[in-house]
């Protein structure tokens, strides 16, 4: 069963893994055939080998700074939508707020990612340390 406490320790592992190096921990986020959208109308990523390459293609590295906080706004089980702020530091300061729309598999991994991301006009004005 998908609920706020499922959904907010989904949200932490995805965390942690974007913040480690290679894209190993994938396998337990998403399942084989998860779609991932990077933008909601945006053709879908689709299985994990496709997912590898996006996260290795869309990550700075392991030591990418970033700051990310995270509300959890819906839980419709099995889907959640999520609202994030992220703030980016150097070389290339960035803010966003994010939606995220999240459709779960009865074993707790994400077989559907949907973002609508927001970039802010304006330099972020608190970049990540």
């Amino acid at each position: 069963m998908i609920d706020k406490s499922s959904v907010v320790t989904w949200v932490r592992r995805y965390e942690r893994a974007w913040r480690s190096a290679g894209t190993n921990q994938l396998d337990g986020l998403f399942t084989a055939d998860a779609t991932y959208r990077m933008t909601p109308f945006a053709p879908p990523h689709r299985g994990l080998d496709a997912l590898r390459v996006l996260w290795d293609a869309e990550r700075a590295g392991p030591d990418e700074e970033f700051v990310m906080d995270f509300d959890v706004v819906a839980v419709d089980d099995p889907r959640a939508v999520v609202r994030l702020e992220v703030r980016y530091g150097q070389p290339d300061p960035q803010h966003f707020r994010d939606l995220w729309i999240l459709d779960f598999a009865p074993d707790g991994r994400c077989r559907a990612f949907e973002e609508w991301p927001f970039r802010s006009e304006r330099p972020a004005s608190h970049p990540a340390p």
